[in-house]
This record gives structure tokens, C-alpha cells and sequence, in this order.
């Protein structure tokens, strides 16, 4: 890999804004943390092993409406890139979150009609421990969208691409929800891949 296909990562630190949520929660961004990484974007749509999930919806088998693939924790992962990118956010978060990312679970949303609905990262210690989830949005933005667990109130709306960088901290799996809606406009595609710590799913 050339330095040409190299990424370029921003500080952290000062240029992340935190916004506390209720109940403990908390979400950071850091627009454009990952600068030139449509190489990395195009690299990641044709080399990793997309595949689509299926999942019962109403008594009838449905496709997942977006291509997904999860690297454990020791699984190689398919850019060096991401390697660096872990290993910053660990640095980083490690003090707070007391132990570093380990996994990388990566979604591929084709178009405006690929979506995920509201839910919590809440499978393992994510449904009773505080933790986080650090997503990187490569390619076209998307809104990524929280709300209180449970609805009510309004939903806090992000536009996440081209390099930016999202933190769900705290409660932020058990007490919110986050989704990305379908999007009635034109929508390229966009890769979200999200750094998790051991057990966190």
C-alpha cells in the first residue's frame, strides 16, 4: 500500500465535541477525523466478504436491507488501515472506556433503501454495563439518528460520512436507540464500520 492509498487521521482530543444525552448516556463526533479515504472506501466495497443476512419479520423470512460483516477480536482485518484507526480510538478512549476496541463490525448501505431500524448494540455487556461503540462513516453521509429508549421526545439527527467519526458512550446502548432511516432522496453508498470492545455486540 502507497502512501497514496494512505489515510490521513486528525487529532482527537480537542476536536471531538461531546453532547450528554439523559440517563448517563453520551455521544462524540469529530467531523472528518478520517480525511482521503475514498481509496480506503473503494478498497473496503470490493474487498470484504459482504453477505446479506436474512431474519423472520412477521412470520415470513426477510432479506436485511444492507450487506454486513463482522471481525472478531484476533481476526485479521482486511485494510491496515483499520488497524491504525483501532488503535487510535483505543488510545484515545481507553482511560474512559478502561480497555481498547478489539472488534470491527462493518455494514454496507447500497443506496438510500438500505437502512437499519432502531435498536441498541445490547447483545453481550452492552445490555447491563456501561461501554462504546465508535463508528467511522466512509463514503456518502447517511443520518444516523438517537432517541430515548422507547421513544418520545425528538429524535437527534447526525449526518455521518467521508471520514466523520461517532461515539456512543456511557448508557448510551440500554437507555437510547440509534437508526438509519431510509432516505427518500438520492443516496450513494456508504460504509459504516463500527470498533466495539471484547464482547460488545
Amino acid at each position: 500500500m502507497g502512501d497514496a492509498d494512505s489515510v490521513d487521521l486528525g487529532p482527537l482530543g480537542s476536536a471531538v465535541r461531546r453532547t450528554e444525552l439523559s440517563h448517563g448516556a453520551w455521544v462524540d463526533l469529530c467531523p472528518g477525523w478520517v480525511s482521503g479515504a475514498d481509496p480506503l472506501f473503494a478498497r473496503l466495497v470490493a474487498g470484504v466478504p459482504w453477505h446479506a443476512e436474512r431474519r423472520t419479520m412477521y412470520e415470513r423470512v426477510v432479506d436485511v436491507p444492507r450487506l454486513t460483516k463482522f471481525y472478531e477480536p484476533g481476526e485479521p482485518l482486511p485494510d491496515d488501515e483499520l488497524v491504525v484507526m483501532r488503535e487510535a480510538l483505543s488510545a484515545h478512549y481507553r482511560p474512559e472506556l478502561g480497555e481498547p476496541f478489539v472488534t470491527a463490525g462493518m455494514c454496507l448501505y447500497r443506496d438510500g433503501s438500505d437502512s437499519v431500524a432502531w435498536h441498541g448494540d445490547t447483545i453481550g455487556r452492552g445490555r447491563t454495563q456501561d461501554t462504546m461503540v465508535a463508528i467511522v462513516s466512509l463514503g456518502s453521509p447517511r443520518a444516523l439518528l438517537l432517541r430515548p429508549r422507547g421513544g418520545g421526545g425528538r429524535a437527534l439527527r447526525f449526518e455521518i460520512g467521508h471520514g466523520d467519526l461517532l461515539v456512543m458512550g456511557g448508557s448510551c446502548q440500554r437507555t437510547w436507540e440509534h437508526a438509519v432511516p431510509k432516505s427518500v432522496r438520492a443516496a450513494g453508498p456508504r460504509i459504516s464500520v463500527q470498533f466495539r470492545p471484547h464482547d460488545v455486540r
